[in-house]
């Protein structure tokens, strides 16, 4: 029922920084960041509340910034001091309030870290 359209992926080189960013089709109330690389499972990344809260893995905690911007029904995912682990494409999510998984899924983007 919500669409999700991720954007801003692309090609940087370690150390660089990269934003992502996922509009949706109508109002979220939390929205995430999930990544899948080659071979990998899906892993979760960051996810934010309509009120500000948000939720890091430990592995991208102090170099990403999730961010929401509720008029636009938008979430945004700022990358620094990228590695060449965070490769992979990202994929934005959402869920109702009282779902236990994330149900609405974007197409994804790719992001490439180079050495």
């Amino acid at each position: 029922q919500v669409q999700l359209v991720e954007s801003g992926g692309g090609l940087v080189q370690a150390g660089g920084s990269l934003r992502l960013s996922c509009a949706a089709s109508a109002r979220t109330v939390r929205m995430a960041w999930f990544r899948q690389a080659p071979g990998k499972e899906r892993e979760f990344v960051a996810a934010v509340k309509s009120d500000g809260n948000t939720n890091y893995a430990d592995s991208v905690k102090g170099r990403f910034t999730i961010s929401m911007d509720n008029g636009k029904n938008t979430v945004y995912l700022q990358m620094n001091s990228l590695q060449s682990e965070d490769t992979a494409v990202y994929y934005c999510a959402t869920k109702r309030i009282l779902s236990t998984r994330y149900e609405y899924w974007g197409q994804g983007t790719q992001v490439t870290v180079s050495s």
